[in-house]
């Protein structure tokens, strides 16, 4: 009988896996991740942790199945937290929920389940896992989940083969209101349980403070640029090669103080984001005001009016080798291949189509239609039909 270990989180996804697994006749165990006891910076009063926790207990008891909690906050600072705040000050946005995959559940979870003497390490996530046979060896594939409205193959976009061969997804057949019925028939505690929202397994953060506790607040000023501006109406080159006209693309708008008009103050460039609209409180304008860009060494934050401002859109992307991650190592492409795909620069975002094309330094992602909002820090991740190929940090 194989043995596996499920992450159960205290929501209805994770406890349905684990119901399922069991049905199916696998020897299942429950493990609770404590990845955060700081309860200074959590908004709500309730501390979600220990409800959660307690919710895993209930449905673990309920299903006669072996459980504890095991304490990963140590590990969760020092690859998660810190990769967060080192990001921040660098002016890049991290994913903290796809490193939390990569590092934390399919890592360091991962080893604590085999040294229980688990096949397997499952979890409530909505994709599926296949297997081919490349040249007679076994390539496990990720696929997005059956439910196209819940899909999260894309927060598991760092995950490596090894990961992936003792990865099992129960629930990536089944759509989320199929997932809360059997939830319901069995009865189990967390059937209308919300989704939890806020960081992997911190739970609900006010992310500012949060990062104001390692961030010092620096007064700068915010600007707005017109979109008018000559920089959008620059001269196209000819260029002598496909590589040249990627980097032209690729390379983002650079902004100084004077091209723009200085309209209010902030208090630090690192806590805010690119598209970002919340939390500029700069009143008197038409059109909401969204962020372009931001200036962490000089401090300064670009704006632009409307969600159509020039400034907000891009069609190609870069990432760096040393960023690059083929889940699919199969379909690796060298320096001068090129490969068409359906691609995202963010969860839930309707895959676009768009080329990958491998130079020496890194990979450019061209996409057909401009992007808004292409992230320095945040991750792209490429799908041939549904198998998630690849992925990368975008520069």
């Amino acid at each position: 009988m194989k043995r596996v270990v499920v992450g159960l989180s205290g929501g209805v996804d994770s406890s349905v896996a684990a119901y399922l697994l069991q049905k199916e006749g696998y020897e299942v165990i429950g493990l609770f991740m404590k990845n955060w006891h700081d309860d200074s910076v959590t908004i709500s009063n309730e501390c979600p942790w220990l409800e959660d926790s307690n919710d895993a207990m209930i449905v673990a008891v309920k299903l006669g199945i072996p459980f504890q909690v095991v304490d990963l906050s140590g590990e969760y600072k020092d690859r998660i937290v810190d990769y967060m705040f080192r990001e921040y000050e660098k002016g890049r946005t991290p994913n903290p929920d796809i490193l939390c995959n990569r590092e934390i559940k399919f890592d360091v979870f991962m080893k604590i389940a085999m040294e229980l003497g688990a096949d397997y390490v499952a979890t409530g996530h909505y994709c599926r896992k296949g297997i081919l046979d490349v040249n007679g060896e076994e390539v496990y594939q990720l696929l997005a989940g059956t439910d196209t409205n819940k899909d999260q193959s894309y927060f598991l976009c760092q995950l490596s083969q090894q990961q992936l061969s003792k990865a099992l997804f129960p629930i990536g057949e089944l759509t989320k209101p199929e997932v809360r019925e059997i939830a319901k028939e069995m009865d189990l505690i967390t059937a209308d349980k919300k989704d939890s929202q806020g960081l992997c397994f911190i739970g609900k953060v006010r992310l500012p403070e949060f990062l104001q506790q390692k961030l010092q607040p620096k007064e700068g000023v915010i600007v707005t640029i017109s979109k008018e501006s000559e920089l959008y109406h620059r001269e196209i080159p000819e260029f002598s090669s496909k590589e040249e006209e990627l980097s032209f693309f690729g390379a983002k708008f650079k902004y100084a103080i004077t091209d723009g008009k200085t309209v209010a103050k902030h208090q630090g460039a690192h806590y805010f984001t690119k598209g970002q609209r919340k939390g500029l409180a700069v009143g008197g304008t038409i059109e909401p005001l969204f962020v372009i860009d931001t200036d962490v060494v000089e401090n300064v934050i670009y704006t632009g009016e409307g969600k159509n401002h020039p400034g907000l859109y891009r069609k190609v992307l870069f990432v760096s080798n040393e960023e690059l991650h083929w889940i699919r190592e199969d379909l690796a492409l060298k320096d001068g291949e090129s490969m068409n795909v359906r691609s995202r620069i963010r969860y839930r975002q309707v895959l676009e189509k768009a080329i990958l094309h491998k130079v020496e330094s890194g990979l450019y992602v061209e996409f057909e239609n401009a992007q808004s909002a292409i992230t320095e820090g945040q991750f792209v991740a490429w799908y041939l039909d549904d198998d998630l190929a690849g992925s990368g940090v975008i520069s």
